[in-house]
């Protein structure tokens, strides 16, 4: 890992070359994987299999009813943690798949090359106000995440051309494109996930 930060992202860079095929067609070859993370919205099951909707974000987090428990009980259910933190881990899949990055299909269960970690909070020693206000302190970051998200998407159609011609990932775009990963990654465990209270910081690693 490549910095102390608490939440930790990588993704392991392939010292074999990668498939032409499914490179050339990622965006199809994905559709299936898509379908399934789609699904994963606002509708969870509790533990009696009863269906009740929850307040979330990016397409399944736990987030709203975190925030009152945190706030009003300074409580952080192990169950909304374990489900973030391995939605987030199923999503990074997807998304490092669709960023070339992996070229092995992405697993729902297995952690496969990309690696994310965080640990379980302490809920009594987070900040117990800082949760209604965290996701407006991170303004800046998601000023700044647009434009790395824009510098990612060129570097990606770069390193297609780059796979298709040489079936290696160039490394310089490969490190950028994981560390706005990583970064937006810190953004989210501050934000949404509410597992820190450390603000992110503005660096790729």
């Amino acid at each position: 890992m490549v910095s102390s930060y608490p939440v930790q992202f990588d993704v392991d860079y392939p010292a074999r070359p990668l498939n032409r095929l499914t490179t050339a067609f990622r965006i199809f070859v994905a559709i299936p994987i898509l379908i399934v993370i789609g699904t994963l919205g606002t509708e969870t099951v509790d533990a009696n299999n009863k269906a009740m909707t929850d307040m979330t974000v990016g397409g399944g987090l736990v987030f709203i009813p975190l925030v009152l428990m945190i706030v009003f009980r300074q409580k952080y259910p192990r169950w909304w943690f374990d489900w973030n933190l391995n939605l987030m881990r199923f999503s990074n899949r997807v998304s490092a798949y669709l960023a070339l990055l992996d070229d092995r299909y992405p697993s729902t269960d297995e952690e496969q090359a990309v690696h994310l970690e965080f640990a379980y909070p302490d809920a009594q020693k987070l900040n117990r106000w800082l949760p209604i206000v965290k996701w407006l302190l991170a303004f800046p970051h998601y000023f700044v995440l647009i434009f790395l998200g824009i510098g990612a998407l060129a570097a990606v159609i770069l390193a297609w051309f780059a796979i298709l011609f040489t079936g290696t990932y160039p490394r310089g775009l490969f490190g950028f494109v994981v560390g706005v990963f990583r970064w937006g990654n810190r953004v989210s465990g501050y934000a949404f996930v509410l597992v820190t209270d450390e603000y992110p910081p503005f660096r790729l690693k």
